[in-house]
């Protein structure tokens, strides 16, 4: 006998009938992640849905116009990931905490218009997982929403910009979730992670340190993987939290 799911098959049995059996059985189904949209404006609502389209495996299965409605949706169909505008109206960042309150491992990907450093640093604070502006490339919101999907996390590059601009103090990081074990990066990589944290592209890196623009890269893969981390945004934040480069120095300055 054969086991398939809840059928048991004799291999003496004919093998037209076999085949027929078979064709008749629930084929098993790969896991999909499933996606609400919450939003006030319908046209952004609708070019998530057209996006999420593109990206196998992940299905949107509602979306909403207001908080209450979304959380409603959360409640009652327990997406994987949620993508939402907070600033909208008929939203706000407490319907990131219900969400979370409601089913903790439902991954938050916020986009918004708008967000000041302190908006920032109390969205991560909420439980919002990934963070970028409507203003991104399609590209950057199709990987942000890939990343999120698998469990991962993404930043545009803006959200350092923004953090800079507004002089954050590092004290208000304090309290997010952090999972890392000791890192030891060489004295190479470190000299390549406090010029990327200093705004410096992988050229101006490769000039500076007087390295090719390939061995750059290199380090940089290698300091993304140490970290546990899938871009640039969340490599400096994470150096940043951990002590690895001085904030003071490359992320809270004042630009007065």
């Amino acid at each position: 006998m054969v086991s398939y799911g809840d059928f048991d098959i004799s291999l003496t049995s004919r093998p037209l009938y076999l085949k027929q059996l078979f064709q008749r059985l629930p084929m098993p189904t790969a896991s999909r992640t499933n996606l609400a949209i919450g939003d006030s404006s319908a046209l952004f609502r609708l070019g998530v849905r057209n996006m999420v389209r593109q990206i196998e495996g992940t299905e949107v299965i509602g979306e909403a116009s207001d908080g209450e409605s979304l959380t409603g949706l959360v409640q009652s169909f327990a997406p994987d990931v949620v993508v939402v505008d907070f600033l909208s109206e008929g939203f706000d960042i407490d319907v990131v905490r219900a969400i979370k309150a409601l089913r903790s491992s439902t991954r938050i990907l916020a986009i918004t218009t708008q967000q000041s450093g302190h908006t920032l640093v109390n969205a991560l604070k909420a439980g919002v997982d990934s963070y970028i502006k409507k203003d991104c490339d399609l590209g950057e919101v199709e990987e942000a929403i890939r990343e999120t999907s698998k469990g991962g996390t993404f930043f545009c590059g803006q959200i350092l910009d923004r953090i800079r601009q507004e002089s954050i103090d590092v004290d208000d990081l304090e309290s997010l979730p952090l999972s890392c074990d000791p890192i030891h990066l060489s004295g190479r990589e470190t000299e390549v992670l406090e010029l990327i944290a200093e705004g410096l592209t992988n050229t101006q890196v490769a000039e500076k340190l007087f390295l090719s623009t390939h061995t750059v890269t290199t380090h940089r893969k290698n300091i993304m993987s140490k970290l546990g981390v899938n871009n640039t945004a969340a490599m400096v934040m994470y150096a940043v939290k951990t002590g690895l480069v001085s904030p003071n120095k490359f992320l809270f300055y004042s630009d007065s």
